[in-house]
């Protein structure tokens, strides 16, 4: 079935990108350091984020939910990719993302936690510079083996106004 076909496509595209990270991660902290190739890792990502987010949400406003929405409307092949808990607030949305395939393809690798968690900590670059570009309040707890299960945490809230 061609569905199942653009799947599989699907998810080898995103292992693809998690075995791109893998190794720009591995080749950025042997030439420059641990902390200064994750930072440069970190800024060129969230960078790349803040691009599609300013294409994406200039019509959804600077509202947390609306925000939101638009992006769980969009997550990949209907939002199997990434399934999510959602909380939705007055002021905002939460996502408690359930899998991840980039940290799966990172574990499949055979890679430790804490490369793991670092690599996680470099994708989440890319939701911060999604998110704040869609002018909303950001925060995200990404994987580690300390807190265990699932991935990343996100909560988007509406920018808080002055009086």
């Amino acid at each position: 079935m061609v569905e199942d076909i653009l799947r599989r496509e699907l998810e080898a595209s995103f292992r693809n990108r998690a075995d791109l990270y893998r190794l720009m991660l591995a080749e950025l902290t042997a030439e420059l350091g641990a902390e200064s190739g994750e930072a440069l890792m970190v800024r060129i990502i969230e960078r790349r984020g803040r691009e599609v987010g300013d294409a994406f949400f200039k019509t959804h406003g600077p509202r947390a939910m609306a925000v939101g929405e638009a992006f769980l409307a969009v997550s990949p092949d209907q939002g199997r990719m990434y399934p999510t808990e959602v909380v939705r607030h007055a002021d905002g949305i939460d996502f408690r993302v359930k899998r991840c395939p980039l940290k799966d393809a990172w574990q499949n690798a055979g890679l430790d936690d804490a490369t793991t968690a670092t690599l996680c900590r470099v994708a989440g670059a890319f939701d911060k510079g999604l998110f704040e570009a869609a002018g909303v309040q950001f925060s995200n707890q990404t994987w580690s083996s300390q807190r265990g299960g699932g991935c990343c945490h996100i909560m988007l809230r509406d920018q808080a106004t002055a009086p």
